[in-house]
């Protein structure tokens, strides 16, 4: 995907909704799917967690490559997920909302934004469903029998970058490896380019509020860094701050580097094709070779 500016809506960074757009038309609407009617949104009243899901997640768009790719790489469907750095479980529910046979677990430290989503992610699910779905509040690396076995273990939206030392990420690795049915994969997100290492705001127009990625600071000695993220709205208001993240910007030759230490054998990147307009066109192959992006994203597939 390449880039030829560098700040403006036509921007694709890490904040962007990524595949939204291009998915639309290819994968089946879920029942989580946001209204096309253009709400009202102010500081005061917007709930910051559906404005994230609306502005930075695509669970049909997940659901679409994971499941493709995961019958390309296995020769048969993955039916269990689990869903590392759940959240709000979106991509959980949208899982299970795929297929009648696909179960999912969601795993996250904090019962708060686990509470929400089974008020407003689960809540849309037909009761099969949700009987379909199990959300863990513990820690990702720990062992449990609900969060073992499974066919596919899923860490997006960078949140991996929490673990800031090798030996941590490597840890966590191995973790997701052994929790895997023994013809597993493990599905991750990753984002680079030069940009990856500015400080800047990225701002883009959605219905009825701005999203605001904010690369706060970036330390080159230690590689961590802190994003933040933002939103604005039509009457003047901000909401400052909704999401603050402090992260090891990890290149992607460490990561694999570290997924092959941690006992995967086989590391696939996928990389986004063109759209021919200095775009992405959100279609993501295996590739061995990149482009040097101002800014990317990309998935990986690592397996043993």
């Amino acid at each position: 995907m390449s880039k030829e500016s560098h700040s403006g809506a036509d921007e694709r960074g890490p904040g962007e909704a990524r595949v939204r757009d291009a998915a639309k038309g290819r994968v089946g609407k879920l029942p989580l799917s946001p209204m096309a009617k253009k709400p009202t949104y102010t500081a005061r009243t917007a709930d910051k967690h559906e404005l994230y899901q609306l502005a930075v997640q695509a669970p049909e768009a997940e659901v679409e490559f994971v499941g493709k790719n995961f019958k390309r790489l296995r020769g048969r469907p993955a039916r269990l997920v689990r869903e590392d750095f759940c959240g709000t479980a979106y991509s959980s529910c949208g899982w299970v909302a795929a297929h009648p046979e696909n179960r999912a677990v969601g795993v996250d430290l904090h019962k708060p934004t686990l509470s929400w989503g089974e008020k407003h992610n689960l809540s849309k699910l037909t009761a099969e469903q949700r009987s379909r779905v199990t959300l863990l509040a513990r820690d990702v690396r720990s062992p449990n029998a609900a969060a073992s076995g499974v066919d596919a273990v899923l860490a997006m939206n960078f949140s991996y970058w929490i673990f800031s030392t090798r030996e941590g990420l490597r840890d966590y690795f191995k973790s997701v490896l052994g929790s895997l049915a023994k013809d597993g994969v493990f599905f991750l997100d990753h984002y680079g380019g030069y940009d990856a290492f500015r400080e800047y705001e990225e701002n883009r127009k959605l219905k009825g509020f701005t999203y605001v990625w904010d690369q706060a600071h970036y330390d080159p000695i230690t590689g961590n860094k802190v994003c933040h993220i933002h939103f604005k709205f039509p009457d003047g208001t901000k909401m400052h701050r909704a999401f603050s993240y402090t992260w090891r910007l990890w290149t992607l030759p460490e990561i694999q580097e570290v997924l092959h230490e941690a006992g995967f054998k086989n590391v696939t990147v996928f990389w986004e094709g063109a759209d021919g307009k200095g775009g992405g066109n959100g279609v993501f192959k295996p590739a061995k070779k990149g482009d040097a992006d101002a800014s990317y994203i990309c998935y990986l597939a690592a397996y043993s």
